[in-house]
């Protein structure tokens, strides 16, 4: 994943990030998928104004925690099964763009097994806080 610091709304962000975060998740829309779990692997950045998490005390409390992303994803994968990787990947994306600190999130999903011939499938999205919906938060 490129990371999106030269998009003008970013610039001004640290971007975090949680790279291949491998999950076994009942995912897909075939009987034989619904079967069993499948290897899924995520990345997840995330975009976090630098006025909001430049810690000045050296406290985790001051930024936001890695642990945030990881328990997040853990509990959304053990709700059960999961039809598409598209879903998977916009609900990750609109859980890590609750996070009040969060102005921007980039996550992918990958299934690794799928095809003999290519390392994975998969699918990104990336979503974006206007300024109003920021406010919100």
């Amino acid at each position: 994943m490129h990371s999106m610091l030269s998009h003008p709304s970013l610039m001004d962000c640290r971007r975090l990030f949680l790279r291949n975060y491998e999950v076994w998740i009942n995912i897909g829309v075939h009987d034989y998928e619904k079967r069993g779990e499948q290897r899924v692997v995520i990345n997840v950045e995330l975009y976090i104004p630098l006025a909001l998490c430049t810690p000045k005390a050296d406290q985790l409390h001051e930024v936001l925690d890695y642990d945030f992303m990881r328990r997040t994803i853990a509990q959304y994968v053990s709700r059960g099964h999961v039809h598409l990787q598209e879903t998977l990947c916009d609900e990750v994306a609109e859980l890590m763009m609750a996070h009040p600190l969060v102005r921007a999130a980039r996550v992918s999903t990958e299934k690794p097994d799928v095809y003999p011939d290519c390392d994975s499938v998969g699918v990104e999205v990336f979503r974006l806080k206007t300024d109003t919906t920021e406010a919100r938060q």
